[in-house]
């Protein structure tokens, strides 16, 4: 069996996986590599999500690429604008070049004997192929791309409507002069009920619970300033700390004066909100600011659609569906005649890809997060997963610049494998998201863990880590290195430098 070898492997080309390129290729010009992507276009959850209104939840100084500046007026961009960003600077740098569509990774085996990864992928028409590589990058995201979360609702073979999850957004869905309930509180929904709203009869924001909604303005004015004069390298570094600054400040004043931000939270609702408004009702949670993460509404757009009355907003429980809409355990009947089900997504570990280390399963799931980045005692390997309290790009960009720290590293040292040991038992389990969000909870007990202590605790804060990723001594007791060897001598010699 002809097998195809690369230095790199990169699994997923979206918004992390393009950015993992370019490091790859400024940083590690020497090595080759490969991306891996499922689908048939970049872009990934930009390529994915398609229904009305999708948007960043992060502004796009510090979503967009540090190396690539976000030129557009507006900082909180839709999904359109979003995935041509991706596509443009795929293609600027050539990054397009080393990406392989349809190429679906359904399992990665790490050989000590050999001392690489062989990685098992299934192709568009149905084939197997097989890949090689010295070390394998997970860029997966951290959701299932077949299907969202959808709870079954009672009663729901009795509606007559039509039932959508926004993951999977029909093309032809024609909503003008229908009455429309969005089911969930989320990101996705606030979302959707501006949008909608504008052509459909009504739509209604059916809750079981609030959640906090922080208003931003879509454009940065402050940024613009900045850009009419400063260079755009300059203006663009510059704009991006200050939002960086911002969102630091915001997520410290929850933790620490959770009470002083509840309130300026609910203050902001409340004033663009009809006057007598049930504000404690409807967006004053029980749970304290960044529990779960912020929803971000640009320019209000969510509380002006409520105070035109094209929206609104309920809170309750829902008892059945009927023919023509819900029944809520209060007995108010919501008609409707579409239903949208934003509800949520199903996290995944890795893509859903099994990982095997010299014949034996890896359960990723007991394992522990090294650096927010690699796998404990899995060699050679490492993912990528973003802030929960910040743009995901954030960390992402730490996460590829230490990867070709690491790999220049072994490159100077002759070594060639390198691997985060532990004894699992020694650490105390924590989960690897610090939100109680109901996808992350549904989700913790098959990811995996972090702990309470460096290098195995992932700290939600980009200066901390961008000093620890970036300068920090690789040598820290816990990730090891082994020297170079020849094909035939065992792969895990018996000299080991802990580094």
């Amino acid at each position: 069996m002809s097998i195809e070898h690369f230095d790199v492997v990169v699994i997923g080309a979206g918004l992390s996986g393009i950015g993992a390129g370019y490091r790859l290729q400024t940083r590690c010009p020497r090595k080759s590599y490969v991306i891996l992507e499922a689908r048939s276009e970049i872009g990934g959850t930009w390529d994915l999500f398609r229904y009305p209104g999708v948007r960043s939840d992060s502004d796009m100084f510090t979503l967009g690429y540090p190396f690539r500046p976000w030129k557009e007026a507006n900082a909180i961009a839709g999904g359109a604008s979003i995935l041509e960003y991706v596509r443009d600077t795929a293609r600027e740098f050539g990054i397009d070049r080393h990406i392989r569509y349809q190429q679906r990774v359904q399992s990665a085996s790490w050989s000590s004997e050999e001392g690489r990864w062989v990685v098992e992928v299934k192709t568009g028409d149905g084939k197997t192929v097989h890949y090689s590589c010295d070390f394998l990058y997970g860029c997966t995201g951290y959701y299932r791309y077949e299907a969202g979360y959808e709870p079954e609702f009672p009663g729901a073979d009795r509606f007559r409507g039509q039932i959508v999850h926004p993951q999977h957004w029909p093309e032809d869905l024609d909503y003008t002069g229908k009455k429309v309930v969005v089911i969930g509180s989320g990101a996705t929904a606030v979302t959707l009920v501006p949008a909608m709203s504008q052509t459909a009869a009504h739509v209604t924001m059916l809750q079981r619970s609030p959640t906090y909604v922080l208003t931003l303005p879509t454009h940065d004015v402050v940024a613009d300033i900045i850009r009419r004069w400063l260079p755009a390298k300059t203006a663009h570094r510059l704009v991006r700390w200050k939002n960086i600054l911002i969102s630091m400040g915001l997520y410290q004043l929850s933790r620490h004066s959770p009470a002083r931000m509840r309130r300026m939270l609910r203050e902001g609702a409340s004033k663009r909100l009809p006057p007598g408004y049930e504000v404690d009702k409807h967006f004053n949670p029980r749970y304290q600011p960044w529990d779960q993460r912020l929803c971000l509404v640009p320019d209000a757009d969510l509380f002006a659609a409520i105070r035109s009355g094209r929206a609104s907003v309920v809170t309750d429980q829902i008892e059945t569906l009927t023919g023509n809409g819900i029944r809520m355990k209060s007995g108010e009947q919501l008609e409707a005649d579409i239903i949208v089900s934003a509800t949520g997504l199903q996290m995944l570990a890795i893509g859903g890809i099994r990982l095997t280390v010299d014949g034996k399963p890896v359960d990723v799931a007991s394992s522990f997060v090294y650096q927010g980045t690699m796998v404990s005692n899995v060699p050679n390997f490492a993912f990528c997963i973003g802030y929960t309290n910040a743009s995901w790009t954030l960390r992402a960009d730490l996460a590829s610049s230490y990867v070709c720290r690491v790999l220049n590293y072994m490159d100077r040292h002759g070594y060639r494998t390198c691997m985060p040991a532990c004894d699992p038992a020694s650490l105390d389990a924590k989960p690897l998201l610090d939100l109680n969000s109901s996808y992350v909870l549904r989700a913790a007990s098959h990811l995996p863990k972090q702990a309470g202590k460096s290098p195995w605790l992932i700290r939600q804060n980009y200066i901390l880590d961008m000093c620890t990723m970036k300068l920090s001594r690789l040598e820290d007791g816990t990730l090891a290195f082994a020297r170079q060897f020849t094909r035939n001598e065992k792969r895990i010699p018996e000299e080991i430098a802990t580094a």
